[in-house]
């Protein structure tokens, strides 16, 4: 396979379905794309009903195109990340890796136009991030689950209001932001600089009102970000975390038990807003959006810095704060099952507290005359406790 051939298939897998976001490449397997969540085989001519180790490893070297440092990591380390651009289709972001003994690869397509707060029906907290000077706002979630879309959407809102210089830090760039009201400069992982804390320590000399912080993957990462925050700056970035619990949590981990009090006084003064999301399949087909918001007031702090305890969780406090724009996930869901979007199984798979979902759909179900239970009609035993009758 040569260049030509390995963007005719892309191309193919691409108008094989609507809504690709992936495109997978596995020995074994033919070529597939993920669509609407579930991964679907793509018809050629000539077919490929099941690619060989050398398909695989031949498509995967094409997408690298002889750069050394990828080779290199992909040698080493298993894999390696780069970004491929199908010329006026589609650009991509690349993950190519060995899997016994066989090379995969994974491409999650980028979207082109730079999508709105109001396209993507984000919480109006949104907004209020959009207004903040400095500070961490973290968003956290399963990877595929739209962190990157909805900090894309987060930055044109600061782009369309606010006169400010702007460094984003990404593997690989994703949106390419115009200069609007703000100047952007997008730096590649790889190409414009070697690893996150690297680039955020440059950064910090690059005087610059935001930062985008791809993802903060480690210990020396987050420390610079949290200096960053400290001295001014509005630091922008993404974890793989589920809530806003295990968010701290997963932050607080990267330290030793030395310093874990000296963090948590760090964090408590930084953070401004934790989003959680997770996509939910949607009826009709598709998927959509479900959101746990969190900004930072004196019970997140005082929890941050002394910890959960009986009654005073960060669930307890967000479903406590609906009047500050915060909302735990499992409202949002009510709220979803309400407009028809979803499920009410699908609602109840993806809840954090069940009951409280189940209660929430029923109460719904209610208001619009549907049985809440499957039940049949129920009668008073009125021989219970008589003797036996014996005949």
């Amino acid at each position: 396979m040569r260049k030509p051939e390995i963007d005719y298939i892309l191309g193919r897998m691409l108008d094989s379905h609507k809504n690709v976001s992936d495109l997978n490449i596995t020995v074994g397997k033919p070529f597939q794309v993920e669509t609407s969540g579930e991964l679907t085989g793509v018809e050629l001519d000539p077919p490929f009903p099941e690619l060989t180790p050398f398909q695989a490893e031949i498509f995967a070297l094409n997408l690298i195109n002889q750069d050394r440092r990828l080779t290199e990591m992909l040698v080493s380390q298993g894999s390696c990340d780069s970004s491929y651009e199908l010329p006026g289709k589609a650009r991509f972001r690349v993950n190519i890796f060995s899997q016994r003994g066989n090379t995969s690869v994974v491409l999650r397509k980028l979207e082109t136009r730079i999508p709105t707060l109001t396209d993507l029906n984000l919480p109006e907290a949104f907004k209020k991030m959009a207004e903040e000077k400095n500070g961490i706002i973290l968003v956290t979630g399963a990877t595929g689950s739209g962190k990157s879309t909805s900090l894309a959407a987060l930055l044109n809102e600061i782009n369309d209001h606010k006169s400010v210089h702007v460094v984003t830090l990404e593997d690989p760039v994703e949106f390419a932001h115009p200069h609007k009201k703000a100047t952007f400069n997008q730096r590649e992982m790889g190409s414009d600089f070697d690893t996150f804390a690297s680039g955020l320590r440059a950064a910090l000399r690059q005087a610059p009102k935001v930062i985008l912080v791809g993802e903060m993957r480690d210990r020396e990462t987050v420390e610079i970000g949290l200096s960053a925050a400290e001295t001014g700056h509005l630091v922008l970035s993404t974890l793989h975390t589920v809530d806003a619990g295990q968010t701290v949590n997963r932050i607080l981990g990267m330290f030793s038990t030395e310093e874990e009090t000296q963090i948590r006084i760090r964090l408590a003064d930084t953070v401004r807003w934790i989003v959680c999301q997770r996509l939910l399949p949607k009826e009709g087909g598709g998927r959509v959006a479900a959101f746990e918001v969190m900004g930072a007031n004196l019970r997140v702090k005082d929890t941050i810095l002394n910890g959960e305890s009986e009654g005073k969780t960060f669930y307890e406090i967000i479903q406590a704060g609906k009047a500050f724009g915060m909302i735990t996930f499992d409202d949002y869901i009510v709220d979803l099952f309400r407009q028809g979007l979803i499920s009410e199984e699908t609602g109840k798979a993806y809840a954090s507290n069940k009951g409280i979902v189940g209660r929430g759909i029923d109460t719904i179900k209610s208001s619009l005359g549907q049985a809440t239970t499957d039940l049949g009609k129920l009668e008073v035993d009125k021989d219970y406790g008589k003797p036996a009758r014996r005949f």
